[in-house]
């Protein structure tokens, strides 16, 4: 199987206020996180991007770790301090420009001698976007047809130098994009860096088909991500690619204990800690697009339904769909006599793998030998504690048992990855 890490975890996952958990900024934390990841012999490290700070009711929302380096610049950085570790950053297709940030990525592979990979990340955000010259969000068909053409052009930019040295000129006329010239730097020792793109919506699925190298998803069983695979693999043959041409790894959360049942008393206590009271409260007014501070979190659920105020929540999903969630999350409390905090934490996901390290190697294995992913990225609540407990504790299980890798084989994230050379005059 496959094994990543994606640094900080999301907002799902991480707990920023843990007083054990690495600064986001300082360079020390980062770099005993990719030492780790490295040391458990992981194919790549993944950073995550934040483009402006959580806001929420027209004010920085202060529940939430404020800080986000810029991912490419941390990973050159990363790039002196390991050898063989893939190093992979978020990077926004609608806030960046195709020339600029290909000759950043190869600039990368460059110096990390074949390590760099590229999350093209798609997702629309209002938030976000009013940084920008671009403005808002986009329609989620054009960013998907923005997405394909970028990487495309990327990869022509890439391919722009000949084997023996040589730059030669480019020109790109498309919808999106129309840029002429020469690339600056010679082509990648890789050929191109590893793209990863991430989702399971139709259009996430058929865009990576047509343009990615690995596709991150999060699924709750092996029958679901069996169905997922399948799917996506299917579409492969359209665009002239074979099954080997992408791998899907899973985002999965774990929580260990020498028993099942501290395992669970853990993950119990984690969940407490990723919803707060005021968290509860932040989500809940997310969903109801209201100001509710003055409901109890220890009470019950608003009666009324969601208002459908864009201004309040901007970029939150139409007004039909919070009210159907409310209705769910209504129905949910009522079933088990939950409160807003409680309805909160049972409804918004739990932890993938939850158990003692043997009962949990044991799972991951079957997942991949079920075909339901070809392997994993590690969300950790916590770093660099859950990272290092899990290089400790469940990757010498894997290796026991044929699962996982015991050396790396060759020295760029392609080879670790299994993926075939990208064609052109590398």
């Amino acid at each position: 199987m496959h094994l990543a890490a994606r640094l900080p975890g999301d907002g799902r996952a991480a707990v920023g206020t843990d007083p054990c958990s690495g600064s986001r900024i300082a360079f020390a934390s980062p770099a005993q996180q990719a030492r780790t990841a490295e040391r458990g012999l992981f194919d790549f490290l993944l950073l995550s991007e934040q483009l402006r700070l959580p806001e929420h009711r027209g004010r920085i929302h202060d529940l939430d770790a404020a800080g986000w380096p810029e991912p490419l610049t941390l990973l050159n950085a990363l790039a002196g301090v390991t050898e063989r570790l893939g190093l992979a950053a978020t990077v926004h297709t609608a806030y960046s420009e195709p020339y600029e940030l290909a000759r950043r990525l190869a600039t990368l592979d460059h110096l990390s001698e074949g390590r760099a990979a590229w999350h093209a990340e798609t997702s629309s955000d209002a938030f976000t976007g009013a940084n920008f010259r671009h403005g808002g969000r986009a329609d989620a068909r054009d960013r998907f047809a923005q997405a394909v053409e970028f990487i495309g052009l990327a990869r022509q930019l890439w391919d722009s130098w000949t084997a023996d040295g040589v730059s030669r000129p480019f020109a790109h006329q498309g919808r999106h994009f129309d840029i002429a010239g020469e690339f600056g730097l010679p082509r990648p020792p890789q050929g191109h860096p590893v793209v990863i793109l991430a989702g399971d919506s139709d259009e996430d699925r058929e865009c990576a088909a047509a343009s990615a190298d690995v596709l991150l998803a999060r699924h709750r069983s092996v029958a679901a991500g069996r169905a997922f695979a399948a799917d996506v693999r299917r579409r492969l043959a359209a665009y002239g690619r074979a099954t080997e041409d992408l791998k899907i790894m899973s985002g999965v959360t774990v929580v260990l204990g020498d028993t099942a049942a501290e395992a669970q008393e853990r993950a119990a206590e984690i969940r407490r800690q990723q919803i707060t009271p005021q968290g509860a409260l932040y989500v809940l007014e997310r969903v109801w697009g209201a100001d509710l501070c003055g409901h109890d979190p220890d009470g019950p659920l608003p009666r009324t339904d969601p208002v459908p105020d864009p201004a309040f929540t901007p970029g939150r999903g139409r007004h039909g769909d919070r009210v159907a969630l409310a209705g769910t999350w209504r129905a949910l409390a009522k079933e088990k006599g939950l409160s807003i905090r409680e309805t909160v934490i049972e409804a918004s996901g739990r932890q993938s793998f939850i158990g003692t390290p043997e009962a949990v190697a044991a799972e991951l294995q079957a997942y991949v030998r079920e075909d339901a992913a070809d392997g994993f990225v590690l969300l950790p609540h916590r770093t660099p504690g859950c990272l290092e407990e899990f290089v400790d504790r469940v990757v010498p299980l894997l290796q026991e048992r044929g699962a996982f890798r015991t050396e790396y084989q060759g020295t760029t994230l392609r080879s670790h990855l299994g993926l075939p050379d990208p064609p052109g005059e590398g």
